[in-house]
């Protein structure tokens, strides 16, 4: 029998090397009160101009539920609103408060500080080789993690 070995394999370091930059950004955003879901809906909100709950799910990569539980923790925060669409009641439009668009501000150096972290430890031609091969392992696959 061939041994295997967890700590060699690729995706056990992948996964090592996700969880280590998923902690150290859960850590800064928990002094802004933030998760990193809340955060991800911030960026789409205000960045990607998605206003959509359906959209900022899959832009996140979690399911609708999910989406409709951060959207209401969000709101009692005073952190997004929600509207019911003008033409259908039936749906629903996303935006961000001005405490919003505050803690989306506060949040971006902690995030840019955390990617630095691990920038730090390549080189560039290292960083652009990574970023291709990391494209390469996703490419065709689901981009929306309740697919998986």
């Amino acid at each position: 029998m061939t041994a295997y070995s967890l700590h060699d394999s690729l995706g056990y370091r992948l996964s090592l090397a996700s969880r280590l930059q998923e902690r150290r950004l859960d850590e800064q955003l928990k002094t802004l009160g933030l998760t990193r879901i809340m955060w991800c809906v911030l960026l789409g909100v205000g960045n990607e101009g998605l206003t959509q709950p359906s959209d900022l799910a899959q832009f996140v990569g979690i399911d609708r539920t999910a989406t409709s539980r951060a959207l209401k923790q969000m709101e009692a925060m005073g952190l997004v609103e929600r509207q019911s669409g003008k033409t259908d009641r039936r749906t629903t439009r996303v935006g961000l408060t001005a405490a919003g668009r505050d803690a989306l501000d506060a949040g971006v150096p902690m995030a840019q500080a955390n990617n630095e972290m691990m920038d730090a430890k390549l080189s560039p031609a290292e960083r652009q080789d990574l970023r291709r091969l990391l494209a390469r392992i996703t490419e065709g696959e689901p981009v929306s993690l309740p697919q998986l």
